[in-house]
This record gives structure tokens, sequence and C-alpha cells, in this order.
């Protein structure tokens, strides 16, 4: 791994766990909704994370380096000092977002004649979300960004250090 990679992958989790900050605030700004759309109520939305690259120690390395010659020995490209990340960019070692994916759990039932939206039974069918279940995500979101915020500023100072060194 290159100087930058480190915020490479750093950069690659916050952008994966902004994303899902922002489904869990759907979540949350939709435990009530007994409409959609497509006509029943809201579901539970989940985000699915996935590694980029296959993590194995040569594959980042021959990634690092160039990738190999045409003889297959050795590297064949010049060694990259980084590369930039944009959205359509992989980082070996980082995390994607493959999906928003919707929970399949039944609807919650409860009696409410006087609802719009009830049946003629007199029960209105809600979103399967607890809010306290959607405050843990968006708390282990939120805590998975600081200590990824945390590593781009320690790899900073590291190279702040170093060119203090070389003065």
């Amino acid at each position: 791994m290159n100087l930058f990679g480190v915020m490479d992958v750093s950069a690659s989790a916050l952008k994966a766990e902004r994303v899902r900050a922002e489904v869990v605030a759907a979540n949350m700004a939709n435990a009530e909704t007994t409409r959609t759309a497509d006509g029943g109520p809201y579901q539970r939305h989940h985000v699915v994370f996935e590694a980029e690259g296959d993590g194995s120690f040569r594959q980042s390395l021959v990634s690092h380096m160039g990738g190999l010659g045409a003889s297959g020995i050795g590297f064949g490209g010049m060694r990259r000092l980084g590369k930039a990340v944009t959205a359509d960019t992989t980082v070996d070692g980082g995390v994607a977002v493959t999906g928003v994916i919707a929970d399949a759990s039944a609807p919650l039932r409860r009696y409410d004649p006087q609802h719009p939206d009830a049946g003629p039974d007199g029960y209105v069918s809600y979103p399967d979300i607890n809010p306290l279940t959607e405050m843990v995500d968006l708390m282990g979101a939120q805590r998975s960004y600081g200590a990824n915020a945390s590593a781009i500023q320690a790899e900073k100072n590291m190279v702040a250090s170093s060119l203090e060194i070389l003065k």
C-alpha cells in the first residue's frame, strides 16, 4: 500500500458510512408511513457492504506496483504514487456499498378504525421499524465514521511530521 493508500481505504469507508446513516435517517423518517407509491406501508431498508479487491496480499501488492509484466514475472508498470478516489474508483482493501435492500418482514398491524388507510376490519399496516434499533444502527455508523476520520487525521499528522524531519 502506498503513502495515500490508507487515506483511500478510509475515504471509501467514510462514503459507505454516510450512505448507511442516510438510510437509517430515511427509516426513522418513514416509521409511521402507511402508504407509499407502491400502495403498501414503507419497508425498512438495509445497506449491504462489500470489501473491494480480493483482499489477498499478492493481489494488493500487484495492483499497487502496476501489475505483472508480459512474462508474468516481476512488475510491468511504473510504481504509482497514488490514485484519485472518485465515485467510480475501487480501492483495494476498502469498502463499497453494493446495494440497499428492502426488509422482507411483515408490516405491523394496529387497530385504528378512524385511520384513512384502515382496512375493512379496522386494522392499519405500519412499517416494522423499531426506533431503538435504528438509533443503535445510527450510532454504529457514527462511530465508524469517526474512527475513519481519526485514521485520516493520524496519517496526515504522520506525513506532516515526516516532512518536518526532512527540512
